[in-house]
């Protein structure tokens, strides 16, 4: 199936290198450019993209508001939001992340990894630029030391598995890790992100950082 994309950017280079990229790829179709948050919006609206390469720093409306609105609770069939910015600071990715963002990756990421994020947001996963993934969730780590208990609605092999996600690892390498099949490993993941009420793998990750079940030794 195609993946339909949407580019929101305010700058013209930006756009047409991007739609350059993606009409490379046989599976993704970019079906609309918007030049800023509220052009992005009503693009969305009328076209239902199934992914929105979102800037942050546009006119009439930035980006995270944009995210916000596109991503807001109630919305039937939202877009996946895949934050894509010049600007490496920690407090965009976290509010992109909270506000539900399915990927955050800085423009010099490079053509392979732009591909990526889209399919992964599509296919209901979440890739952040590896630049930035552990500085930012090793940041999530409790100030004070504490003696973590895994969440009781966990079982001790979603726990395995909530470990491996902050790790970074793919579905395939949890796969391998835990020596089952990568099917087994989504089915995992969907009871993970229910007992947990989060909405991708980023957030999965991030509650494991939060709560101590990951730090930096591991």
């Amino acid at each position: 199936m195609t993946i339909r994309v949407l580019l929101a950017d305010d700058q013209a280079m930006v756009r047409a290198g991007f739609a350059m990229i993606l009409a490379a790829e046989d599976d993704i179709e970019v079906v609309g450019e918007a030049t800023d948050g509220v052009h992005a919006v009503e693009l969305a609206e009328r076209h239902r993209p199934d992914v929105v390469l979102m800037d942050i720093r546009m006119p009439r409306m930035d980006g995270l508001e944009a995210l916000r609105r596109l991503t807001r609770p109630g919305t039937v069939n939202p877009p996946k939001v895949v934050v894509v910015t010049t600007f490496d600071d920690d407090e965009y990715v976290q509010r992109a992340l909270a506000d539900g963002a399915s990927g955050f990756l800085l423009k010099d990421s490079g053509p392979a990894l732009l591909v990526e994020a889209i399919r992964a947001a599509y296919s209901g996963e979440a890739l952040v630029s590896p630049a930035i993934t552990v500085r930012l969730l090793r940041r999530l780590r409790p100030t004070t030391p504490t003696t973590h208990e895994p969440h009781t609605a966990l079982s001790a092999r979603e726990t395995s598995l909530v470990r491996l996600v902050a790790r970074g690892l793919t579905n395939a390498e949890i796969a391998t890790e835990l020596t089952i099949s990568v099917g087994t490993v989504k089915t995992h993941l969907g009871n993970v992100q229910s007992k947990l009420a989060a909405r991708n793998r980023v957030e999965i990750a991030a509650w494991a950082w939060e709560s101590g079940l990951v730090n930096g030794r591991d």
